[in-house]
């Protein structure tokens, strides 16, 4: 598989990162659902053997879950794949989560990550949100302490803006930086990618295939059939009357992708990657057959005719 640089690290990330969030399980407020746990471990057996040398996670997924679940895949791993993770989401026993960024909470954070994990070093540690706002520093002094002290090697942000990448970069080089981008969500175009590109820092997104909608086989039926548990229910994308414009922007791009041999998901993830600023598009799978079927799409180079065609079906939405 393709592989990019993620900014000024050096680091070679392949094209396409493997995703966990589902991998969490369900019981909590933003799951997709019961997960089978030796399912999990099997695709991330199965995204590594196709050549994927990155999984993305964070703490919060299944309340610490899907770290657990990483970690358990690495013992069975012959060659351990880079580590994403995240902190700034804690929760309480009764499972109720909240944003929280102060030094105390972001260093009992690192340690539990790295216990869950059952690794040494993470290589990449991510602010997930810049909540509260007015607590961004102190986290990011805390995580860059942690890269000095060798509990981390690179520092990231998650779904910040360009205001506050120039406050922590004042404090400490930002290694990357993780947002969502899809056909249906382009705001990270405007500035956001100008000035990662400008800076040499990493971008990865996440949701190239905006929760499985742009993969080809979502229907009205399927989404009134997800588990009672899947936050989809409470996305706006897989509610009236957004679902149904999204379902005829997927059947515009169907016809491109089947004019290529190819499916959906990977013209959506081929279609993010078009970008030279983006290093890495993570994306999510339950079980391997997934991610066989989207791994793929992280060598396909569009064509200027393919992504004008792409154009032209975003420009009837």
């Amino acid at each position: 598989m393709k592989k990019r640089r993620l900014g000024w690290t050096g680091v070679e990330l392949t094209t396409i990162g493997l995703g966990t969030w589902a991998m969490g399980g369900g019981g909590w407020k933003y799951s997709w659902g019961p997960q089978d746990d030796r399912k999990s471990v099997d695709t991330i057996r199965r995204a590594c053997d196709l050549g994927v040398n990155w999984v993305d996670t964070a703490a919060v997924y299944g309340l610490g879950h899907s770290e657990e679940v990483l970690g358990r895949a690495l013992k069975e791993l012959r060659e351990k794949p880079f580590i994403a993770t995240k902190c700034g989401r804690t929760w309480d026993r009764q499972g109720e989560i909240w944003s929280e960024l102060k030094k105390e909470t972001i260093r009992t954070e690192i340690d539990s990550s790295l216990q869950r994990l059952q690794v040494e070093v993470i290589d990449l540690y991510q602010i997930h949100w810049p909540e509260p706002d007015e607590a961004l520093e102190e986290a990011w002094g805390v995580v860059a302490d942690a890269v000095k002290s060798g509990k981390i090697r690179y520092a990231g942000m998650c779904n910040c803006s360009v205001g506050h990448l120039k406050r922590i970069s004042e404090l400490h080089p930002v290694a990357s930086l993780q947002v969502p981008y899809s056909v249906l969500r382009r705001d990270i175009e405007h500035e956001i990618l100008r000035f990662c590109g400008e800076n040499n820092i990493g971008v990865v997104v996440y949701s190239p295939m905006q929760k499985g909608l742009l993969t080809g086989q979502f229907s009205k039926e399927m989404v009134d059939h997800l588990p009672n548990d899947d936050h989809r229910h409470r996305d706006p994308m897989f509610q009236e009357p957004k679902l149904t414009s999204v379902l005829r922007t997927v059947e515009g791009l169907r016809s491109i992708a089947q004019r290529r041999g190819r499916t959906v998901g990977e013209l959506s993830i081929a279609w993010c990657l078009r970008r030279p600023e983006i290093t890495s598009a993570i994306v999510g799978a339950r079980h391997p057959a997934q991610i066989e079927e989207t791994a793929p799409g992280g060598d396909w180079e569009l064509s200027a005719e393919d992504v004008a065609a792409v154009d032209n079906v975003l420009a009837v939405r």
